[in-house]
């Protein structure tokens, strides 16, 4: 079994699931070089609790404006000695690995990981992304992508050959997410219960409150749907800076027995949420995954998806609707589409939610196959 190292930026719950699954084809070890993901505070103790493979952290190095280096990398690599080693996107890490093979430090495989989906694959934000993307790209030995379409941007754009690109969506495990299946039911009839949600279409978001989720615009688009249904309801879930922002336009639109803010949750909290969804939205105008969509899936709840998410590759017509939340003419007829397709919220019974995720698990493999046996 091929030694694997990769440096990663922090542990989310989306990851744990394929961590382990890589842990069963490498020997794998994960650095994680920050305590916790920069824009969340994820319970780590518990996430590090359900990993099965061996970690640590590196914490030491200079940091600026979320760029970050970490002493003692070299180190690491020598005292593991691995066959594989991984970065994660065209960070100063990546760089730095490339930087130690050139000078003859390193002589391992070295690859990077890319959450990027199609659209910012095409639409690079900032010079310095797309330089260090340049540099990067004709340098590794492997790049890890999350879907097709992105895999053959990268053999289009930089002649990049099939074999060395991987494609590994960031998807869970049904079986984990699901499990205590009793627990999760019991919270989501109170929540059912405290909010009113019996009999009405409850539309559900879960994520943070930023610019690029766009929700301020995608209220004031659907607004008349929202008045014009008396049994619909839209439940956001989650925090942050556009929070303010998203109540003035629940007040300018009078909205405010329309749309409910419970709050951020995580764990079996926030999985029971979708236990109460009839469907999921995901308006976002810039999302390079967008994990909840997956868990959603997971959960029985079909999705309305941007089409600038890159999770939208993996929605077809028996899961959803993709819509472009930057036309309103699109965003206004997907939206009546989908609420066609959903039912009203009636007896709380997760055995009534079957997956709607397909089996990856044989795919998964074959792909890291590539790297297994190079």
């Amino acid at each position: 079994m091929k030694k694997l190292l990769i440096f990663h930026p922090a542990l989310a719950p989306y990851r744990v699931d394929q961590f382990n699954a890589l842990s069963q084809l490498f020997d794998l070890e994960v650095v994680f070089v920050f305590d916790n993901v920069w824009n969340h505070k994820f319970n780590q103790m518990e996430l590090l609790s359900q990993l099965q493979c061996k970690y640590e952290f590196l914490l030491n190095g200079p940091f600026y404006k979320g760029r970050v280096f970490r002493f003692g990398m070299l180190g690491v690599i020598k005292g593991m000695k691995p066959d594989i080693i991984l970065g994660y996107e065209y960070s100063l890490t990546t760089q730095y690995l490339i930087l130690l093979k050139r000078l003859g430090l390193i002589h391992q495989k070295i690859g990077t990981t890319t959450d990027d989906s199609l659209d910012i694959c095409n639409n690079v934000q900032t010079r310095s992304r797309y330089l260090a993307r340049k540099n990067a790209v004709k340098r590794l030995d492997y790049l890890v992508v999350t879907s097709n379409q992105v895999s053959k941007f990268y053999q289009r754009k930089f002649k990049l050959k099939e074999q060395q690109i991987i494609v590994s969506p960031i998807l869970q495990e049904p079986e984990r997410l699901r499990d205590n299946s009793r627990m999760l039911e019991n919270i989501a009839k109170e929540y059912a219960h405290q909010y009113h949600l019996e009999g009405k279409k409850v539309l559900l978001f879960i994520g943070r409150f930023i610019p690029e989720k766009a929700l301020p615009k995608f209220i004031s688009t659907i607004q008349k749907i929202l008045l014009e249904q008396e049994n619909l309801v839209l439940v956001l879930v989650g925090d942050g800076e556009e929070r303010h922002a998203i109540h003035t336009v629940i007040k300018e639109k009078k909205l405010e027995k329309k749309i409910l803010l419970p709050g951020r949750y995580e764990s079996l909290e926030l999985y029971a949420w979708y236990l109460c969804a009839s469907g999921f939205v995901l308006p976002s105008v810039y999302e390079p995954f967008g994990a909840v969509v997956n868990e959603a899936l997971i959960f029985g709840v079909k999705v309305l998806c941007s089409t600038h998410a890159g999770v939208a590759s993996l929605v077809d017509e028996d899961q959803g609707l993709l819509f472009d939340p930057l036309q309103e003419k699109d965003t206004v007829k997907k939206m009546n589409s989908f609420l066609s397709l959903i039912n009203p919220v009636e007896d709380i019974d997760l055995t009534n939610k079957i997956s709607l995720m397909s089996d990856h698990h044989e795919e998964f493999a074959k792909q890291w196959g590539k790297a297994t046996y190079a």
